[in-house]
């Protein structure tokens, strides 16, 4: 069999692939998921935030998912559960998708199109080298969210948080609500890594103290974690030796960013970011390679649910056009840059001058009384829009009409630029 299009991942954007791929008329696709169900890290995330902007109401993660789940069982649509695809191979005409099922053996799927859907994992403790001993008590964020959660178990009793990122931030609440004492969070930035909203809500509204322009300089503990000192560090992030403080506590949750999962898309050719760690894309989100797309956290980071399934939307419209053969005559390629204090812009290329496209991007640092400026190699303005205030933790989007390409020189540059 020759499927249409085989979606990896059946998390938020695999999820929301497949429910609008149907609705386009795609019929003829899978679903592959690791996992021994549906919904990805929705399934843990059981507070509350999710839908605001998709569906005008608060809910939990696996309410999110469950509303994606139940229209997918409704139409019918395949998936295959615990389901690892080992590697996908580009033969031209079709790409091959090698999989190890529990149900089904070992498969070689053949499809027209591939969505690349595998969202993210967490960086671990060894990926920033924070020194110290390796007790038993230590964990990511995300996974003590699952053992919480998920499990049942409760993984401390007195924790300290290295990162402000929004898993940390919503784990120093869960922690205090089943009892724990959350000490501290530490931040390495002189500002808060997660959503405004999480601040306020997770460490101000628990009286949980946050410390900015901190770190962990050293874990200590032989069987269980005894304590960690933690220590300021100056404006380029060296350590200043007589600020060390020794905390005693027996948790250590570490929640320093997310990674895009990319192993299968590197080994097929895909062309990565560094600066994103996700695909290249250009602006029907698809890579290098013809008919291999990628959304979600697989393709950047996103902070907010509603817009993975947003971007997933826009990636099922294009593989459409892609499958009936209506997408837009491309004529050249448009590349798109961005200033220092702009840390990335998706999609990195623009193809084809048609349709309205909407870029997406994170500032460096903190910034209030800005414009956001986009102009061609000429300095010819395409947008300049005002915003009150930039984060790095909340994620940008700004809007380009397509005839207002038809005439630009050159490639595309985004920056800032400070209001007097």
């Amino acid at each position: 069999m020759i499927y249409d299009l085989l979606i990896i991942g059946g998390g938020p954007a695999g999820l929301s692939v497949a429910k609008k791929a149907y609705e386009t008329g795609i019929k003829n696709m899978l679903v592959l998921e690791r996992d021994d169900e549906l919904g990805g890290i929705l399934n843990q995330c059981i507070h509350n935030g999710f839908g605001i902007e998709k569906f005008n109401k608060e809910l939990t993660g696996p309410e999110y998912a469950s509303l994606y789940i139940e229209d997918i069982e409704e139409k019918g649509i395949n998936y295959l559960l615990g389901s690892m695809v080992l590697n996908i191979r580009d033969e031209g005409e079709y790409k091959v998708v090698e999989v190890a099922s529990k149900e089904k053996g070992y498969l070689e799927l053949k499809t027209k199109t591939v969505v690349l859907a595998m969202g993210s994992r967490e960086r671990t403790r060894m990926m920033i080298q924070t020194p110290g001993t390796r007790p038993a008590g230590v964990f990511n964020a995300g996974l003590a969210q699952k053992y919480v959660n998920i499990d049942g178990y409760m993984v401390g009793k007195k924790v300290v948080i290295l990162g402000s990122g929004d898993i940390g931030l919503i784990m120093a609440r869960r922690m205090t609500l089943v009892g724990a004492e959350v000490l501290r969070v530490v931040e390495i930035e002189p500002y808060s890594n997660g959503l405004s909203r999480n601040v306020m809500q997770c460490l101000k509204d628990f009286d949980i103290p946050l410390q900015l322009s901190h770190t962990i300089t050293e874990i200590k503990g032989n069987d269980r974690v005894e304590s960690v000192v933690i220590a300021e560090v100056d404006e380029n992030k060296n350590v200043i030796e007589s600020t060390k403080e020794e905390v005693e506590c027996d948790t250590v949750l570490f929640s320093v960013g997310l990674i895009p999962e990319n192993e299968l898309s590197t080994n097929l050719g895909v062309e990565i970011d560094n600066r994103t760690q996700g695909p290249k894309v250009n602006e029907k989100l698809e890579t290098n390679i013809p008919g291999v797309f990628a959304c979600g956290n697989v393709l950047h980071i996103h902070d907010v649910v509603d817009y993975v399934s947003d971007e997933a939307e826009q990636a099922a419209d294009q593989v459409h056009k892609y499958l009936t053969d209506t997408q837009d005559i491309c004529k050249r390629q448009i590349v798109l840059e961005n200033s220092d204090d702009i840390s990335y812009i998706v999609p990195q290329t623009i193809e084809c001058k048609h349709s309205d496209i909407e870029l997406k991007f994170r500032v460096r640092k903190p910034a209030s009384n800005v414009r956001i400026i986009l102009e061609d190699s000429e300095g010819n303005v395409l947008v300049n829009r005002k915003k009150w205030a930039v984060s790095p933790s909340e994620m940008e989007k700004v809007m380009i009409k397509g005839k207002m390409l038809e005439d630009i020189k050159g490639n595309l540059t985004l920056r800032l630029k400070a209001e007097e």
